[in-house]
């Protein structure tokens, strides 16, 4: 028995491999630097669900169908009402993707890769008091998502920026909430069933909840010149580096590679504060030298939580949605397991080891 399922195996898959010890993540067959490199948020999830739904398609075709997706789901947006707007946005999305019929084809799965890419945005409007944007079937996924938060079309180096994240974040192994994906799937529930339930696992501060404060920690350190003292000070304080040190990878996540090279384009054409993107830089560089002076026996390197919160804040995301917008990039992956697990597994049901009292002696 492992506390935490610690190195245990419960599926075989072909979707995604998490290499802790060499620092790599592999992605159908593709590394994430080439797929960052090369691919969209479509062409990744094409990759993604290619063999696991009924239709063969490509890049272009899951575009087009996914661009009609977020025109169609949009109405659900009508639904949001008063209570539901004072909610958190990733509860509020849970709660229109709860609307979504809980089917098995194509139609659901490219309702449900849209519908967190159009309510997010959505939601973030009406709890400003704005207008919700409809979609423009005309635009990618990562373009339409920028233009429906913001009412403007994005730059050539925004709409790129966020693709690569959408991409980087896209699968990852056996995480918890993609394990929470592969248990519903087991049980012949539907795909948003599958969603809804990884939604929530997400949104749990030691999984996807965890970006934000990263910010808060860089807003807390001020300047360059601070950062050594006041990192040093909440170690003493027994307190957790936001976005330092992770489960499964033992050296640098190579997610953080790839979203600290998404930021440079914005960064070397202005549309980034120069004086934040300094700042990380002495943070980062402060926190690995003290982390390795400090806990010279663990390996506690840069992960993808550091530069998701520098590039989301940059993009106009408000901190209070950045595991909305882990969602959307990461609901293919759900998808993709939902139906693996699907056609090829079993229902999950492993044991547990009582510790409980027993009954008293007759």
């Amino acid at each position: 028995m492992k506390n935490g399922l610690e190195d245990v195996i419960a599926a075989e898959t072909q979707l995604s491999d998490v290499d802790g010890e060499a620092g790599r993540l592999i992605i159908r067959g593709v590394s994430l630097d080439h797929l960052v490199a090369d691919c969209s948020y479509e062409g990744v999830a094409a990759l993604l669900l290619d063999g696991l739904i009924e239709k063969s398609f490509d890049q272009a075709q899951l575009r087009a169908w996914l661009a009609n997706a977020r025109t169609r789901v949009f109405h659900n947006v009508k639904a949001a009402d008063a209570v539901l707007l004072t909610l958190p946005p990733v509860d509020a999305m849970r709660a229109l993707i709860a609307r979504l019929p809980d089917g098995e084809d194509l139609d659901t799965a490219l309702s449900l890769l849209a519908a967190p890419a159009v309510f997010l945005p959505a939601i973030l409007s009406l709890q400003r008091g704005e207008r919700p944007i409809a979609p423009d079937a005309s635009l990618p996924q990562a373009a339409d998502i920028l233009r429906m938060l913001t009412g403007q079309l994005p730059s050539k180096e925004q709409t790129a920026a966020l693709d690569a994240y959408l991409v980087t974040i896209s699968d990852h192994g056996l995480n918890a909430s993609t394990f929470a994906s592969r248990v519903i799937a087991s049980t012949q529930a539907g795909l948003t069933s599958s969603v809804l339930a990884a939604l929530s696992a997400l949104k749990g501060p030691l999984h996807g909840g965890a970006p934000g404060p990263v910010l808060d920690m860089l807003d807390a350190v001020g300047t360059a010149e601070n950062a050594g003292q006041w990192l040093g000070e909440a170690l003493d304080r027994g307190e957790r580096l936001m976005g330092f040190g992770h489960r499964i990878y033992r050296v640098r996540d190579p997610r953080a590679d790839a979203l600290k090279g998404a930021l440079k384009p914005l960064i070397s054409t202005g549309q980034v504060d120069p004086a934040r993107g300094a700042l990380a830089q002495a943070v980062e560089a402060a926190a690995l030298a003290i982390l390795k002076a400090r806990k010279p026996n663990r390996p506690l390197d840069v992960n993808v939580e550091f530069y998701t919160a520098l590039l989301l804040e940059a993009l106009g995301f408000p901190r209070e949605a950045f595991t909305g917008v882990f969602a959307i990039g990461r609901t293919v992956g759900w998808l993709a397991h939902a139906r693996e697990q699907a056609l090829d597994g079993r229902l999950i049901r492993p044991r547990s080891v009582y510790v409980g009292p027993l009954p008293a002696a007759a």
